[in-house]
């Protein structure tokens, strides 16, 4: 269990619901993935339109919303998104996201820091998306961000821990729930980032081009819960030489 702006949480997983294949395969990678929390762009969201076919099976299935601010250029407008999503679902949970930069979709540190510190006075739990900046993610906390999510490498690039060096200072330097956000691949790298530390792992496009969604979404499932377990095993530090099972020693006395 981990709690974010007191609240409980056991699946150490959020999802994002973009790029699936139908709505259908997002709820049932939902389901099968054993998240309780799950992303949504509020581009995706119109007033006054219907949601029966996305917002409400995901409320229906229990798992909280958190709208984002993708699509946003700069700090102006990333509060006018999340207000609009206040407005339109109900929740002042919030993942910040500005990135300016559509090729490469890096997160405006500048803007968003002056964003993330006027939602926070306005009463939002803000969740933002950041470079692997140990010095930006301190910033964050400062301003009241109830998390931080580093991304791990590039939007959908499925990388991997590219930048596992910064993440593990983030880590080390967290007063709030560290949740990796973006690049990460497979379940293995889910596992590996639980493993090292990290609060949670935000994943959408190595389930959602998987062959197979549903399937890894199970994967990922398993993966942190894993990474969890290795976590708490607290395993041994690797060494530079070899350390047999059985010493020699051992074999020594007993056929003296």
């Amino acid at each position: 269990m981990f709690e974010i702006a007191q609240q409980q949480f056991s699946s150490r997983l959020l999802l994002g619901s973009g790029k699936f294949a139908s709505a259908q395969q997002m709820l049932d990678a939902v389901q099968a993935s054993g998240t309780e929390m799950v992303t949504l762009a509020l581009k995706r969201l119109k007033p006054g339109q219907a949601s029966a076919d996305l917002v409400t099976p995901l409320q229906q299935a229990g798992v909280r919303l958190l709208p984002n601010t993708s699509g946003a250029v700069n700090a102006k407008e990333a509060i006018f998104a999340a207000e609009l999503a206040r407005e339109l679902l109900q929740t002042n949970w919030l993942k910040l996201e500005i990135h300016p930069d559509p090729r490469y979709l890096l997160p405006d540190p500048h803007q968003t820091l002056l964003a993330a510190q006027e939602l926070c006075k306005r009463g939002f739990i803000v969740l933002p998306y950041c470079s692997a900046d140990p010095v930006h993610c301190q910033a964050l906390q400062d301003a009241g961000c109830a998390a931080v999510m580093p991304l791990a490498s590039p939007i959908g690039s499925n990388q991997g821990l590219q930048n596992r060096l910064m993440l593990d200072i983030i880590i080390s330097q967290a007063r709030v729930p560290v949740i990796i956000d973006a690049g990460i691949g497979k379940a293995s790298d889910a596992c590996a980032a639980i493993e090292m530390g990290a609060t949670a792992v935000l994943v959408n496009t190595a389930i959602a081009t998987a062959q197979n969604p549903l399937q890894a979404a199970s994967a990922f499932k398993l993966a942190v819960e894993a990474g969890a377990a290795g976590l708490t095993a607290r395993f041994a530090p690797a060494q530079h030489g070899a350390s047999a099972t059985s010493p020699v020693e051992a074999l020594l006395d007993y056929l003296t």
